[in-house]
């Protein structure tokens, strides 16, 4: 699928983990190191044993991977719910709507695999309005995930 965002053109592809091509798996890890661990400071473990069972949202630009997410059934990161996490955007193109998009994208396909589950997110707090825009409501209280704030939140449909 390819969508325009403010004059960049950019490819989704969606693939579960047994379809992506080693250098998708690379260009994926490479981009959640980059941002999370390196950018953010934040020495975690990524590799979760997760990704084998999630779907993953690639979006590239000129064959540069510049936005991710990934998608969990419901119970795989939260009971009864499904889920979209690893939210990722390449340094480089933040502030140009490609975040949004890419969440939208990762939305509706989420609905379409899980469609009687609500989706879970552990937001970090700090973007806590932006996924308010794309009509997730906060839950709970503040906590520290990684030393880093965060918040649950809902998307029910």
């Amino acid at each position: 699928m390819t969508v325009d965002v403010n004059d960049i053109k950019l490819q989704y592809v969606i693939k579960s983990f047994d379809q992506l091509s080693i250098y998708e798996l690379y260009g994926l890890l490479r981009i959640r190191q980059e941002v999370f661990v390196v950018e953010q400071n934040c020495p975690y473990q990524d590799l979760d044993d997760k990704d084998q069972k999630a779907h993953h949202i690639i979006a590239y630009h000129d064959d540069k991977i510049v936005a991710y997410t990934r998608l969990l059934a419901p119970g795989a990161s939260y009971p009864d719910y499904s889920s979209i996490g690893r939210v990722v955007n390449d340094q480089e193109y933040r502030g140009k709507g490609i975040g949004k998009v890419i969440m939208k994208v990762s939305i509706e396909k989420t609905k379409e695999l899980y469609p009687h589950h609500p989706i879970k997110i552990s937001a970090q707090t700090y973007i806590l309005d932006f996924y308010s825009s794309l009509g997730f409501v906060a839950i709970g209280e503040e906590y520290l995930e990684d030393d880093i704030p965060h918040r649950g939140m809902i998307l029910e449909f």
